[in-house]
């Protein structure tokens, strides 16, 4: 089994992320449509360096998190110029120090291609997510086309060594972890998919798709301002300063 440090991966594809995604101008729109979703206290996992932050609905409060130091810093200007609160955490989406049922909302975007074990981070992502919270999921996954599925298990051989896999079956990942998949839009094809999922267990009705928990101490909720704080180190984000908590 390979094995990489994926956030020193990430710290240094950092250099070069946003060139490498300037297809987020085709995207834009399908993006800001999912994320209209956006209810409550909202996690978004594998921030980056921010490029998603543009398309967030203004006016919300989200803790964006990242594996890779270098993401948060290039992501702090987005976060400053966000019409709302945007606190940047360094975390490890497999293993999140939130207490149990911190959450409303959790959303990923070209995320769970990039954790080195899906169903672990789909399972935290329940643990934080309160009854009935919601996961959007903006996802490139493998494609049911037998030629255009195996292009893409040829492409993750070597994209695998650069911490991305092509090839990941996202839905079924999610739907291991108990969730119910309510909605499949496609984006491109039935590779890039917009994806909605609520925190319960699968049960008959789920719509079909054609083309161990802990809790954590780090973090608790303000009784003055609703906000999150860090016990240890007091919680800061890019409205007030570049610094970039790290959650270890």
């Amino acid at each position: 089994m390979y094995r990489i440090n994926i956030a020193s991966v990430w710290d240094f594809r950092a250099r070069f992320y946003d060139f490498c995604e300037a297809s987020d101008l085709r995207r834009g729109p399908s993006k800001k449509a999912l994320f209209r979703g956006m209810r409550g206290r909202v996690l978004f996992v594998g921030v980056g360096t921010g490029v998603d932050i543009p398309h967030f609905p203004p006016g919300q409060t989200i803790i964006a998190i990242d594996i890779s130091d270098k993401m948060l810093i290039k992501a702090c200007p987005r976060a400053r110029a966000y019409p709302g609160r945007v606190v940047l955490l360094r975390a490890d989406a497999r293993n999140l120090k939130f207490p149990d049922a911190s959450f409303d909302t959790v959303v990923t975007s070209c995320t769970m291609c990039s954790v080195p074990d899906p169903v672990r981070a789909f399972r935290e992502f329940s643990r934080v997510l309160r009854p009935s919270g919601r996961l959007l999921m903006f996802e490139h996954v493998r494609s049911r086309n037998r030629m255009l599925g195996l292009s893409l298990d040829m492409m993750t051989l070597w994209t695998r060594l650069s911490g991305t896999e092509m090839n990941r079956d996202t839905l079924s990942n999610a739907r291991k972890a108990g969730f119910l998949v309510t909605s499949v839009a496609s984006v491109f094809l039935d590779i890039i998919l917009a994806i909605r999922a609520t925190k319960t267990l699968a049960a008959e009705g789920e719509i079909p798709f054609h083309a161990p928990g802990r809790t954590g101490t780090l973090l608790k909720e303000s009784k003055s301002d609703g906000q999150f704080v860090d016990t240890r180190r007091g919680l800061t984000d890019c409205a007030r300063s570049s610094a970039v908590v790290t959650l270890a």
